[in-house]
């Protein structure tokens, strides 16, 4: 084997969440290192061409990022292969739009629209709560941010709202029973319910029970559970379908009755 880190992604070995098509040629494009992993990323290239239809190639992409037009989460960034990910604020100040990257029902990154008041906030799942040297505590959060001194509150699975032009903490949502969710993996990707019960399996996965706005239960792992809200109050706009999946019967009758 060669040395050093894989510069090469095959279109059929892309996340299913891209959407790409597979006749469109052999290879995607690679993720660059960032705060999200590969799996649950989108490069900004995707999501400009083939969103968007912004641009028609990837080299009419460069030439629109080179010209520091399109910020995330308040940063101007220029490489095509960035990986946006969950919950990420893209912003175009060219044509003054906001959008939050988020997930559909069908586990699908999807354009999701916001207001510009929407965009001056993310929420963060926290990873992680340490004390580092001389006593600092400090979290991490899942998309790769270290904030020193958090309220002491904070515990690992907890939602912080995070104010993206200072990087300060605005609001903590705390993972409870009763408190509104998001799924980010496993079949229920983009299911949002409230949380019913965790069941504890020490050596393995903890098992959270979920209620959707229809009465569905269903059961995903904890580490798939994103919190976005207290009560049935959620922090941010939700995409089309607010979350609630439907059976394939439902699906065809809504569509029917739209004609």
């Amino acid at each position: 084997m060669p040395r050093g880190p894989k510069k090469h992604l095959k279109r059929l070995n892309a996340p299913k969440s891209w959407m790409l098509g597979k006749l469109g040629g052999v290879f995607s494009v690679k993720p660059s290192s960032g705060p999200h992993k590969t799996s649950e990323s989108l490069p900004i290239a995707i999501f400009l061409r083939n969103r968007l239809k912004y641009a028609l190639s990837l080299k009419e992409v460069t030439f629109i990022l080179k010209q520091r037009l399109v910020k995330i989460d308040g940063k101007v960034r220029t490489d095509h292969k960035f990986p946006s990910g969950f919950m990420d604020v893209i912003q175009v100040d060219k044509t003054g739009e906001n959008f939050r990257i988020i997930y559909d029902v069908k586990g699908r990154f999807t354009v999701h629209r916001i207001t510009a008041q929407e965009a001056k906030y993310k929420l963060c799942k926290v990873r992680a709560v340490k004390t580092g040297p001389k006593g600092v505590p400090f979290l991490y959060t899942t998309d790769g941010r270290t904030i020193r001194y958090p309220d002491p509150i904070i515990r690992v699975n907890d939602s912080i709202q995070l104010d993206i032009a200072s990087g300060k903490i605005q609001d903590v949502i705390p993972f409870d029973s009763g408190n509104l969710c998001m799924v980010t993996g496993g079949r229920n990707t983009g299911r949002v319910g409230t949380i019913v019960s965790r069941e504890r399996h020490a050596g393995s996965f903890d098992i959270v029970h979920v209620k959707d706005a229809n009465g569905h239960t269903f059961a995903t792992r904890l580490s798939y559970i994103f919190i976005i809200g207290k009560g049935n109050k959620p922090y941010i706009s939700l995409p089309k379908g607010k979350g609630i999946k439907l059976s394939i019967a439902e699906e065809r009758d809504k569509r029917l009755s739209q004609k």
